[in-house]
């Protein structure tokens, strides 16, 4: 990418307690021309049953928008609202939920130019502020597809605190595994002779070193909430400037996709998947992963692959069909022979928690 590329960055951050009861004045400090405009809520029935008196209240801050409850993640539920909202003359979607909701709606405000306002319930990994949406295709096929990044991201700490904690686990997950993202970036960058976008690999580095290096070990307390939010986005924005999602994708993300796309049966969210494949990742690399393991066991993270189900035999399998589940993306994976007594080895060491 050279310095000439145009990249988007969101017009507003903002991380504070109860922001959902005043996204509105949130929005006129920051996007004044937006107040008043037609918008949409885009959610999901258990979220907005759950959180009915706050998705009601955004509801009546932006003019009785209307509150659209989504069926699936989807290309085509995607396409659907962008629909609706260039017939109805909607002009601003606004995102509430996880990573389900937040990337339709991304998406769906892509394709309808809409100004897109991100509102997470979880901070479950970093495609908040990324500029792609995995959406489901055909079948249990998903696909990650480019789009822009949101305007505003608003993140309400009280909100965050009550998620379930597997989710906030799982952008914990993602953001450490930066770690092996980065060195598989550079080592990319190297093999194909392509340069390593500077700013976009130190954000990046930031965002996983403020997680990695955080003093609070509290992740309920609303200090780690807001560095974590940040690291996130921190994250969503290195991809926006690399033009890609190299910064934070490596031959540990191949590991998650291929159990997400081929073992849909192992029950493991994605940010959890990539925090176990970063330990083989780092080994593959030459790295200690001594670092990861204790950060992992500090916070709590269950890297153990037995715990999800996955067998000795079927961790092979995975991190063969990992080289190829994304062609033409050059990791440690491209640079290496499959090792089946390695893996052994290295599972062994895994459930051995």
């Amino acid at each position: 990418m050279n310095q000439h590329t145009r990249f988007n960055l969101p017009i507003c951050l903002a991380v504070e307690d109860d922001a959902f009861s005043h996204s509105d004045e949130i929005i006129k400090r920051y996007l004044p021309d937006i107040a008043g405009q037609k918008a949409i809520i885009i959610s999901e029935d258990n979220l907005i049953r759950i959180y009915t008196t706050k998705i009601n209240e955004v509801s009546k801050d932006f003019g009785g928008a209307e509150i659209y409850s989504m069926q699936n993640a989807s290309f085509d539920e995607a396409v659907a609202i962008a629909k609706k909202v260039c017939i109805e003359d909607i002009k601003v979607i606004i995102g509430i939920g996880g990573g389900r909701v937040l990337d339709t709606a991304k998406y769906a405000s892509h394709i309808s130019k809409a100004v897109y306002i991100c509102m997470p319930t979880s901070l479950s990994n970093d495609s908040l502020a990324s500029p792609f949406s995995v959406l489901e295709t055909e079948g249990k096929a998903r696909k990650t597809i480019p789009c822009k990044i949101p305007t505003a991201i608003i993140v309400d700490t009280d909100m965050i605190v009550n998620a379930p904690l597997g989710q906030t686990l799982s952008g914990i997950g993602d953001t450490i595994a930066k770690h092996t993202a980065l060195f598989d970036w550079k080592l990319s960058a190297e093999r194909t002779g392509t340069n390593v976008e500077d700013f976009a690999y130190a954000l990046a580095r930031m965002s996983y070193d403020s997680v990695y290096h955080c003093d609070e070990k509290d992740i309920k307390s609303r200090v780690f909430i807001r560095i974590l939010s940040r690291a996130l986005v921190m994250g969503g924005l290195a991809m926006e400037i690399a033009g890609s999602s190299r910064p934070c994708s490596g031959s540990e993300h191949l590991f998650a996709h291929v159990i997400e796309e081929k073992f849909p049966d192992i029950r493991i969210s994605h940010g959890i998947a990539v925090a176990m494949g970063s330990i083989p990742a780092c080994i593959m690399q030459g790295q200690d992963p001594k670092g990861l393991i204790d950060f992992f066991r500090t916070y709590g993270i269950d890297y153990s692959p037995m715990s999800y189900g996955i067998s000795e035999e079927m961790f092979d399998e995975i991190w063969l069909l990992a080289r190829d589940i994304r062609p033409g993306r050059v990791t440690i994976l491209s640079d290496i022979k499959h090792d089946s007594a390695k893996f052994s080895e290295i599972y062994s060491r895994m459930v051995e928690v």
